[in-house]
């Protein structure tokens, strides 16, 4: 079975198997509110595994060897397999071969669960080391959310707000690669202002959230709140010059920065996974509606 749509209490989620990706997320009126992967740019909500973000050349070292691995690494590529399926839940699994060992010597284990109850899905990933030696893993969520969520309201309409102040700065990339110096946050309080100029430099990334949840809104229409547990980064992106959505990234790992050179395992944000062991992280959307 090639996707799964989940039902519960009115909204719906599709899920597929290329990528484990959350293709489709509509709330109880039967609107949108995922983007629908168009010319702007091809993808959803994909999986971020085993890296986020750009390493360095893009090569991964390990032991003084380079491994060629692209950017947000090849899990969003590769068609996971299907373990469970209920009518308001899946499980879906990747496991390394041959394949990934070409990008990443490790053997791992890495699973999506995605569950629906009223009014929010909730999204788990699980990372186990099935390997002999400890395992350097990074992973992320990267759903596109429309942007406007009604069409007929500005995009300025909308705004982030935090579940706390967020006074620390910001980190920025240049060619996908962390920028050594922090620049100061865009947020005022807890309440993040969108427009299209906000990320004429890329992302805006908070390297040391306080918070862990964010509310994605205007005065009227859809709204969405997603929260997490296990991130350590946030990352809020869409594509410069203007594109029709948002992207609220919670992150356990962050892009090279542009002077480092060293070892995976010793890349700032890269967790290590000790063998026998597991990760699991998780985020979770609902889905509200202003009057």
């Amino acid at each position: 079975m090639e996707q799964v749509t989940l039902h519960g209490d009115g909204i719906s989620a599709t899920i597929v198997g290329q990528g484990a990706e959350l293709v489709s997320l509509r709330d109880a009126d039967g609107t949108e509110l995922l983007w629908q992967a168009g010319p702007a740019w091809r993808r959803h909500s994909p999986v971020l595994f085993p890296i986020v973000g750009r390493l360095k050349g893009d090569q991964l070292r390990h032991r003084g060897q380079n491994y060629p691995m692209t950017q947000h690494g090849f899990a969003r590529d590769r068609r996971f397999s299907w373990m469970q399926r209920t009518p308001s839940s899946c499980i879906l699994a990747l496991m390394d071969g041959a394949e990934t060992r070409v990008h990443y010597p490790f053997a791992f284990f890495l699973t999506v669960t995605y569950s629906l109850a009223p009014r929010r899905l909730g999204v788990t990933f699980e990372v186990t080391n099935i390997g002999e030696e400890p395992l350097p893993a990074s992973i992320g969520a990267h759903p596109a959310f429309n942007w406007p969520l009604l069409p007929e309201l500005p995009k300025e309409a909308y705004r982030l707000t935090f579940a706390d102040n967020e006074p620390a700065p910001i980190r920025r990339l240049k060619d996908g690669l962390l920028l050594p110096t922090p620049q100061p946050t865009p947020i005022e309080g807890k309440v993040l202002a969108l427009s299209e100029r906000l990320f004429d430099d890329d992302a805006v990334i908070l390297d040391r959230p306080t918070s862990t949840s964010v509310r994605y809104a205007a005065d009227r229409g859809p709204t969405i709140e997603m929260s997490w547990r296990g991130f350590n980064e946030l990352g809020i992106w869409s594509k410069p010059g203007g594109a029709p959505f948002l992207c609220i990234e919670p992150w356990h790992g962050i892009a090279s920065p542009v002077d480092f050179d060293g070892e995976f395992a010793d890349k700032p944000g890269v967790m290590l996974i000790e063998q026998g062991a597991k990760r699991t992280l998780s985020y979770e959307i609902v889905l509200g509606r202003e009057p």
